[in-house]
């Protein structure tokens, strides 16, 4: 069943019961309501509003989107991309460019115009919605992306290049479009990244985004009653797939603009949330904001709050025995996912098995794993080998590329690049990542980019970029940097260098100046950095918060 019949289903059972709200604590004073029919709600302060709309308006705003896309020429495998802040917009439009049998094309907000541009030409965009964030970015490369027809603004001050999308829907019809849609149907194009760093386009159906849904719901056990606090991205596969669960049942999700720890707290109080995702930096932000008393629990009704997970990096053990002394009655699970394999839950902890942590758990609910070596054969239990997942939320395939697709999709089985070993008991621990990919704060950092950013500097000989652990946000990266013999090129010249042209999340929060080994081949031995370097706790001045 595709996924858009979910929210059918809902609208028709749970119609006139909140499905979305949106809560932004840091409003600035010029920013105005998008959507005109919802209710601004003050909280005492100036700079904080609160959005909300009925799974009855969830619905018919995205017929309204779908039919606007499908009286602009928009069909059934079209492409339609998303860059937008998470928003109350968000979702409706997610489904429904859905409705229209088009695939949506979710996009990082944090891409810079030359990703965008590589990113749709990729995924062969058709049509483009985006936010205020972003008008500059897409003004800069309007003229190379001509395939791009369509592109819509999603806020007010529309500006001349784009047409406003909140003013033409608003017209629509809001009955469902009458597009057949199966499971076998393309849905969806994410993006992740290769051995070069450069994104590749992940092709689902609606298949996987239905086993998404159903994989979460049996392992957290939503029920309509229980209320999802979504802190991430909403273009991740990881923050949609987990409300998937609660969208599965009609629960309630709120959408929180903001990762402080008294903001999370309070919301979760204030709107009785029951479940939370959260990020390792995050949960440490919180325990450490009790510690100092900059939060008092007792001042907040958290008995609604039952389950806390984590997901999209590994998850310290004395993290979670710090969670469980502050939140005794919590249960938690962590969840193991790939872009390639639909986000949550292909292998997971579980919340029977708090003992086991630091494993990253057993396959999920329909899922499939083993560990292998290099010819795909298991390894003995016990031993290390690569990760491989089995199950129908696995990707159709890499878009356009088949040769990626070759090297990791045989037959039915997902080889995941990352190398694990599993215990006597089934539990999977993960040993190593066989990619250089730095995972810092739940986001990937691909060293090839940094490096090749890095090279231009005139006065660098050489450079590596590894990540190296960090208790906050388990990795962060580092740049050993050899110089071109005589130069007095400083840390704060190369800081500047990378202020002027890298993405803060992609600056590295450490810089080395010594020699850059390479093999015989040229290679540069990555492991021997990680040896020298990885093994210590960076907690000191010089790592850039």
């Amino acid at each position: 069943m595709p996924i858009t019949e979910i929210l059918k289903q809902n609208a028709q059972k749970y119609g006139g019961e909140i499905a979305l709200v949106e809560i932004n604590p840091e409003i600035r004073e010029d920013r105005r309501v998008t959507w005109k029919e919802y209710e601004l709600i003050e909280r005492g302060t100036s700079d904080e509003f609160r959005r909300e709309i009925t799974w009855g308006v969830f619905e018919e705003k995205a017929n309204r989107c779908a039919n606007l896309l499908m009286s602009r020429g928009i069909k059934k495998g079209d492409k339609v991309a998303i860059l937008l802040m998470n928003c109350l917009e968000w979702l409706p439009i997610y489904f429904g460019i859905l409705k229209t049998g088009a695939l949506v094309v979710p996009m990082n907000y944090r891409y810079a115009s030359d990703e965008i541009e590589y990113c749709a030409k990729l995924a062969d965009v058709d049509a483009l919605f985006f936010g205020p964030e972003f008008i500059g970015r897409v003004e800069e490369i309007i003229d190379r992306i001509p395939r791009v027809k369509l592109l819509f603004y999603v806020g007010d001050n529309c500006p001349t290049f784009a047409e406003n999308f909140l003013h033409l829907a608003a017209n629509q019809p809001s009955t469902c479009p009458d597009i057949p849609l199966t499971d076998e149907d393309e849905a969806a194009i994410y993006f992740s990244s290769g051995t070069t760093g450069f994104p590749k386009a992940i092709l689902h159906n609606h298949e996987s985004l239905m086993h998404a849904a159903r994989t979460e719901q049996n392992h957290h056990g939503q029920t309509h009653e229980d209320v999802f606090l979504c802190i991430p991205p909403l273009y991740h596969t990881g923050a949609k797939m987990h409300w998937f669960g609660s969208f599965l049942v009609g629960g309630r999700a709120v959408l929180l603009k903001g990762v402080k720890p008294l903001t999370i707290i309070k919301t979760a109080a204030e709107e009785h949330c029951s479940i939370v995702w959260l990020l390792v930096p995050w949960a440490q932000d919180i325990l450490d904001a009790i510690d100092r008393g900059e939060i008092r629990l007792e001042d907040y009704d958290l008995s609604a709050w039952r389950l806390m997970h984590i997901g999209a990096q590994p998850v310290p053990r004395s993290l979670i025995k710090r969670w469980k002394e502050k939140f005794p009655t919590h249960q938690y699970d962590t969840n193991y996912g790939l872009s390639e394999s639909i986000g949550p839950g292909c292998v997971h902890l579980g919340v029977e098995n708090i003992d086991k942590v630091g494993a990253i758990g057993v396959p999920g609910f329909g899922w499939q794993a083993k560990i292998i070596d290099e010819q795909g054969n298991e390894v003995k239990q016990g031993e290390v080998g690569e990760l491989a997942v089995k199950g129908p939320g696995v990707m159709t395939c890499y878009y356009k590329d088949p040769k990626a697709t070759a090297e990791v999709l045989h037959g039915d089985w997902l080889w995941t690049g990352d190398m694990a070993m599993q215990d006597a008991e089934g539990f999977i621990y993960l040993v190593d990542r066989k990619k250089d990919v730095i995972i810092t704060g739940g986001e990937n950092l691909y060293p090839v980019q940094i490096e090749d950013f890095l090279r231009a500097h005139p006065d660098i000989k050489d450079v590596a970029v590894i990540g190296i652990p960090h208790e906050r946000l388990g990795e962060i990266a580092a740049a050993i940097i050899e110089l071109k013999p005589g130069s007095a090129t400083t840390e704060a010249d190369i800081e500047a260098f990378c202020h002027d042209g890298l993405p803060r999340y992609k600056r590295p929060r450490k810089i080395i100046f010594a020699k850059v080994p390479r093999n015989p081949t040229g290679k540069i031995e990555k492991p021997k950095l990680r040896e020298m370097y990885g093994a210590a706790r960076l907690v000191d001045a010089q790592v850039r918060r």
